[in-house]
């Protein structure tokens, strides 16, 4: 059986998806709704307002597929995309809190998201977090992009990416062992 190359499909469908190919469009939703929809899921706890953002994601991607050039990961610019149109709704509907959750398992280096499961205190922490801060910490720990990545897709540097990492993770430290002598 031959080496599957999910990039060089990825690229492949693309292209394809660039000319008009609807199904290769597809290939790429497929390939990539869970992850959007588990990240989207981190700022509302409600379902319907998170679908909204990833399917407006979705489509806006795909009008625009044009001007993707393939600079960064197809994933890293569909989750700029997400991020922007979550920003857009909240801004007209002025909510300017995040009351997300974080539902999903986080995942440790070398641990699977799928069956590593944290303690209820973290995801709470985790939701005591601003917007920004949350959303560096999932993308560079969950998600796994990059430090460039981030600040590609959020709009600041990629030493500012790196600064809100590393405070945001003293402060979940600090919260943590707070907690467990209050125990």
């Amino acid at each position: 059986m031959p080496h599957q190359n999910p990039a060089g499909d990825e690229a492949r469908w693309i292209e394809k998806a660039k000319n008009g190919d609807e199904k290769a469009f597809g290939s790429l939703y497929e390939s990539h709704v869970s992850s959007l929809y588990r990240f989207m899921n981190q700022f509302s706890k409600n379902v319907m307002e998170v679908e909204d953002w990833v399917q407006r994601a979705f489509i806006r991607a795909f009008r625009h597929l044009h001007q993707f050039q393939g600079e960064s990961r197809f994933s890293s610019w569909l989750f700029s995309i997400a991020i922007n149109e979550m920003r857009s709704d909240r801004r007209r509907l002025d909510l300017m809190t995040s009351v997300g959750s974080f539902d999903e398992n986080l995942t440790d280096k070398g641990t699977s998201a799928e069956t590593f499961e944290w303690d209820s205190t973290l995801k709470v922490f985790l939701d005591q977090l601003d917007e920004t801060n949350r959303m560096v910490f999932i993308l560079y720990e969950v998600e796994g992009y990059s430090h460039a990545e981030i600040a590609s897709m959020l709009g600041f540097g990629e030493s500012t990416s790196r600064t809100i990492l590393s405070r945001t993770r003293q402060s979940l430290k600090k919260k943590w062992k707070q907690d467990r002598r209050s125990v």
